[in-house]
């Protein structure tokens, strides 16, 4: 069974129902966190009564700084929702670390974005090095992958899409929110992947909900095809894509032909007007509620909620 370990500014704390227990460790670090399992488990296995899960402040399992590596379009919901026929060549982008934040605190929507989106992923955070030239078959998995967090891929769509910038446009501070919980993994529990299910909620209404399966390219895969380039360390962070139901929505195939033949910047400004009627954008005040576990709960990374709020 997964083991759900949270973090605040205190340390280290595993996780056993409502409560949770210190882990009697020096690690400050993910990366450290991992390299020290036995104090991991030794906590799970303690006497110890613990403290009420509600009296602690979570930040982010994932500490920074760490590379922070993203795939696109990797759900075949969300690719019908951007407009994607036939094979999806596999991609990834880089985040800012920087934009990583606790599963509690606002999203920011700078002052500039008026389109700021949504994307629920599943994250892998990594418990040893990949070298580039690294090949991962599935059963590999338990080698690379210390364990999952729930990520939101936060994202202001505006300078996505006009200037195609994907590493700007997603790491603004708190463009991450990341946790609750790092569930570490042991070897029997990847073969429940697939049965993972991605919620995520605005101000209570559902708008995604899938589940691994719908995934193009699989973990195992992906990491494989990133290592063609990109060295990857212990604690580093892999969000995997996001199934369809963001506020972003390709258009239809007569207006996408029309808007081809205008030019950039009056295509962009009529898309953008039909943009602005569009009611599930964030705004200051919603709340975002993502949640990410298996139908038995053998894996469940908690529950992250987090509000929108304007800069101050």
């Amino acid at each position: 069974m997964s083991t759900n370990v949270l973090r605040t500014a205190d340390g280290w704390w595993v996780v056993r129902g409502d409560r949770a227990v210190p882990v009697d460790t020096k690690a400050v670090t993910t990366a450290e966190l991992i390299a020290d399992r036995d104090a991991v488990r030794e906590a799970a296995l303690s006497s110890d009564p613990g403290t009420p899960v509600a009296d602690l402040a979570a930040l982010s399992p994932v500490t920074t700084p760490c590379r922070v590596v993203a795939q696109m379009v990797n759900y075949r919901s969300h690719a019908r929702d951007s407009g994607f026929t036939g094979d999806i060549p596999p991609a990834f982008f880089r985040k800012a670390s920087g934009s990583v934040s606790g599963p509690g605190e606002a999203v920011v929507r700078p002052s500039h974005v008026r389109f700021l989106d949504y994307e629920i992923e599943l994250g892998l955070v990594m418990g040893a090095a990949l070298p580039v030239g690294t090949e991962v078959e599935e059963r590999d998995l338990p080698t690379y992958v210390a364990g999952l967090v729930i990520t939101n891929d936060v994202s202001a769509r505006e300078i996505q899409l006009t200037k195609t910038q994907f590493y700007e446009s997603k790491s603004y501070p708190t463009f991450t929110p990341t946790g609750p919980y790092l569930a570490l993994l042991e070897p029997e529990d990847f073969v429940h992947l697939l049965d993972l299910r991605l919620k995520l909620s605005v101000n209570g209404e559902l708008r995604q909900d899938r589940t691994l399966a719908d995934m193009i390219v699989r973990p195992a895969r992906a990491l494989t095809l990133l290592a063609r380039f990109q060295t990857l360390d212990p604690g580093d962070l892999l969000l995997t894509g996001t199934p369809g139901g963001t506020a972003l929505k390709a258009p239809p195939k007569p207006v996408e032909k029309i808007g081809a033949l205008l030019p950039p910047a009056l295509k962009w400004k009529s898309f953008f007007k039909s943009q602005a009627r569009n009611p599930r954008y964030l705004h200051s005040g919603d709340v975002i509620t993502a949640t990410i576990a298996t139908p038995d709960s053998r894996i469940d990374l908690g529950e992250q909620r987090t509000p929108v709020a304007d800069p101050r």
